[in-house]
């Protein structure tokens, strides 16, 4: 009996260290989960079995630390501070990304708070300091404020209600949404500290008032950054459209071309036959080959086939770039780019420093050629991209090529090599082999799924 009288003088009188205890296993075993899945549900991301438990248990961990050193509210910042390390620096997330996806789970559970604190308050009859301090009061307010980002959790999960996040948007949007978002982290603490202070004495339209302000502003940001995003895909596609178009009007031109002329070219072809003369034939089937693979890589720079908008775009690009050099290209593609286990920022990035280089190369030899060769192999479970050009100096030291400010070229500022091996380190499942043999300088670009 005695024990029993203990409990319940330990659960309903106030005792802050046991508060702390019960919150702290709290945030450890439901809240750091719940926020990891609801980052992970609206922004589609996916995260691997280690990064979940490496957030779950780093952020738990400081939340628990947070809860006993530093009173409520400031702990948030603590805990959002390092939500935000760990999505940037272990997720490997981008900047604005790691911000948006730190700041939205206390945007929900703060919505929560604000939305049920006054009723609970109220129907209860006690103030918040003993709602903070007494542990029969603090824990279903707890676990009823999980409940209710649950449902939420679970409804944006059936819904599947997504918001799409961006890194090569333009610097302008990058900082409107990331002052809105930081604006908007540190309204939460304001509106935090308002609720510690003064929530006792206000009333509780008063409080479902501020929740709607906080409601409309939050979706009024997320509408705003749909509509952001949304306008960049519009331009991208348009990009894209126009890239196609113009492909498309070289190949259609380069089509009548052949129907033009090939009652000549048979006439021809016929000529040689007829005199047997095989050298000859071979020299005009090798030029006639050219024109054909022309169309054919014409006919492979399609949006269907090369099937993300910025690598179609990027590889159009440095293909125009080439033929104007007057490199001959011989292009292969058998990969599906959505599949692709990288983030594509980084492979774009990869992929645009490797062509560049190889563009640069090629086009200062006699015989000037490039071959882009993309394909799955199935057997080995990995990507391959490679890329391979004649190039003049053989010379080249393979090894000293990827260090920091290497160049053979003046005013350049040799960090493209250098770049990509950094991307490498963060990429456990990329490689790249650098070879060379007397005709071709090759880049293999290995993606492992």
């Amino acid at each position: 009996m005695d024990i029993l009288n203990n409990v319940w003088t330990a659960i309903s009188t106030p005792n802050i260290i046991l508060v702390n205890i019960c919150i702290a296993f709290l945030i450890l075993i439901i809240e750091a989960p719940l926020s990891i899945s609801l980052i992970g549900n609206v922004f589609n991301f996916k995260f691997s079995k280690v990064q979940k438990i490496t957030y779950i248990v780093v952020v738990g961990s400081i939340g628990i630390l947070a809860t006993f050193v530093i009173k409520p509210p400031y702990n948030i910042i603590l805990n959002y501070s390092t939500a935000f390390i760990v999505l940037f620096f272990v997720m490997k997330m981008g900047f604005i990304k790691s911000i948006i996806a730190t700041v939205f789970p206390s945007i929900i559970f703060n919505l929560v708070v604000n939305l049920i604190a006054n009723p609970y308050l109220e129907l209860l009859n006690i103030s918040y300091e003993q709602n903070l301090s007494i542990v029969l009061y603090r824990i279903p307010f707890a676990l009823l404020t999980y409940s209710i980002v649950l449902i939420l959790a679970i409804i944006i999960q059936y819904r599947k209600i997504t918001v799409t996040l961006l890194e090569d948007i333009d610097i302008k949007s990058k900082s409107i949404i990331t002052f809105n978002f930081i604006f908007g982290f540190f309204y939460i603490i304001v509106q935090g500290i308002l609720t510690v202070n003064y929530i006792d004495i206000l009333p509780i339209q008063f409080t479902f008032f501020n929740f709607i302000c906080l409601l409309i502003y939050f979706s009024l940001s997320f509408f705003s950054l749909a509509k952001i995003v949304s306008l960049v895909n519009t331009t991208k596609k348009l990009e894209n459209a126009e890239e196609y178009n113009r492909t498309l009007h070289i190949l259609h031109d380069s089509v009548r071309g052949f129907k033009h002329d090939f009652d000549n070219i048979v006439t021809t072809i016929g000529g040689y036959i007829r005199t047997d003369d095989m050298k000859g034939l071979e020299k005009y089937y090798s030029q006639l080959e050219k024109d054909c693979k022309r169309v054919n890589n014409l006919y492979i720079l399609n949006p269907d086939i090369i099937n993300n908008p910025g690598i179609y775009n990027l590889l159009t690009t440095k293909y125009n770039k080439a033929t104007e050099s007057g490199i001959q290209i011989n292009l292969t593609f058998l990969l599906d780019l959505n599949n692709l286990n990288m983030k594509i920022y980084e492979f774009a990035r990869i992929l645009g420093i490797l062509l560049d280089n190889a563009i640069e190369a090629a086009s200062e030899c006699t015989e000037k050629i490039l071959n882009i060769d993309f394909r799955n192999d199935s057997k080995n479970n990995r990507n391959i991209i490679l890329i391979e050009n004649t190039y003049k100096n053989k010379d080249v030291d393979l090894n000293t090529i990827f260090n920091k400010g290497f160049s053979e070229k003046e005013n350049h500022t040799g960090l493209g090599l250098w770049e990509i091996r950094q991307i490498l380190k963060k990429n456990n499942n990329v490689n790249l082999y650098t070879t060379k043999n007397e005709q071709y300088f090759s880049q293999q670009l290995e993606i492992y799924y």
